[in-house]
């Protein structure tokens, strides 16, 4: 089980983007993650007429390190760290590190 999973909402701890807040659009099999419209590089791109792709100077996202970004807990709507915990009926959760609170 991960800490970080596809559709929670961060906030970049470190990096050139850092405070900002996005969704995760994925998260890759290495530790890192892809954030919607954060982290871009330029791409030059070798168009492809058959294919119908375009050429030219695009923006990729690129990946992040899951160590540089944190959960936002929404009750305090600020960054907060993640833990696991063991409910009465076995099941493992996610959890906030400073209130305890499930996340969602």
């Amino acid at each position: 089980m991960n800490k970080i999973v596809k559709n929670d909402q961060i906030v970049i701890v470190s990096g050139k983007d850092k405070g900002r807040r996005a969704n995760v659009s994925q998260v890759l099999d290495n530790g890192k993650l892809l954030i919607q419209g954060l982290n871009l590089a330029k791409k030059h791109q070798k168009g492809n007429p058959q294919a119908g792709i375009p050429g030219g100077i695009i923006e990729k996202e690129m990946p992040v390190d899951a160590s540089n970004v944190m959960l936002v807990n929404p009750a305090t709507d600020k960054a907060d760290r993640v833990g696991f915990k063991i409910l009465e009926d076995g099941k493992k959760v996610r959890c906030f590190k400073s209130n305890g609170e499930v996340v969602s």
